[in-house]
């Protein structure tokens, strides 16, 4: 019986390190800590990279059993669009003054290339429907999670039911089982995405509540949502960008402060009082 292989290109290369010659382990242990060097460069190139021969690469994609080069490389683009750091990772990136101005360069190509795509109509309507929900819910796993927990407490100043879902040790359905279509949801879906993404959407769109849904740039618009954001986080080093995200969270919190008017001055006045009373600040 065959033995079934990994899914993914590197778990295909791990599988095989050990039984791999010196040439082809060397060729694999660059690839693994630089994955996208065989998703961006042809046999040749990727040969003078890792400091191997050309028939080198062609023995090592024939021992992870791949018809062929491109065939590689096909699979190991599928895993970069997966969201993977590594794919991100390049060998030489170690200038500190480059890696700065680099990724300086990078964020504000992703703040004019997020915002050029999201109208202000769309900011305030989405703020208007927080305002005036029964109760805002904002959900966010993995990366996405410290984003959604500083929506919820920039959020808290003017809008007094939002909750940050899930928490330690909870479980969504303790907390979409209270959903309705009276409240709004905000669901940042950045990638490396969770495995039952699709089905919250789902559900949430079943209970007709509206929904913004804030992702990268990577995903075609989802007409689940209401709103669907997409915010531009390519990289220059291992890590997204998340920029345009925090950005877009300023502005949707700025824009919500000033659509609450009188309602929010009060609740941010009893917020101060309060503060001041207990000596917290």
């Amino acid at each position: 019986m065959k033995q079934t292989l990994p899914k993914t290109f590197l778990g295909r290369i791990r599988a095989a390190l050990p039984e791999l010659h010196p040439a082809e382990r060397r060729l694999g242990e660059f690839l693994c800590d630089f994955p996208g060097e065989l998703a961006s460069y042809d046999a040749q190139e990727l040969a003078r990279l890792a400091n191997v021969s050309k028939a080198t690469v062609s023995r090592f994609v024939r021992r992870l059993d791949y018809a062929s080069y491109d065939e590689a490389r096909r699979h190991a683009r599928e895993d970069q669009r997966s969201g993977s750091r590594l794919f991100l990772s390049h060998p030489g990136d170690t200038h500190p003054e480059a890696s700065l101005l680099a990724a300086i360069e990078q964020s504000k190509a992703n703040l004019d290339q997020t915002f050029t795509t999201i109208p202000q109509a769309e900011i305030d309507a989405m703020a208007k429907a927080m305002l005036g929900a029964r109760k805002v819910w904002i959900v966010g796993f993995r990366a996405s999670h410290p984003l959604a927990d500083y929506l919820r407490w920039q959020l808290t100043q003017v809008i007094e039911n939002v909750v940050a879902i899930p928490g330690g040790g909870e479980t969504l359905g303790e907390h979409l089982a209270s959903v309705s279509a009276d409240d709004c949801v905000v669901v940042f879906g950045l990638r490396r995405r969770v495995a039952g993404m699709e089905a919250l959407l789902d559900y949430l769109a079943a209970s007709r509540a509206p929904l913004a849904y804030v992702t990268d740039e990577g995903l075609e618009p989802d007409r689940r949502a209401r709103w669907h954001l997409r915010c531009h986080t390519a990289s220059s080093g291992p890590l997204f960008n998340h920029v345009s995200v925090m950005a877009l969270c300023h502005v949707l919190i700025a824009r919500t402060i000033d659509l609450s008017a009188s309602t929010g001055r009060a609740r941010l006045r009893r917020i101060e009082a309060a503060n001041d009373s207990l000596n917290e600040l």
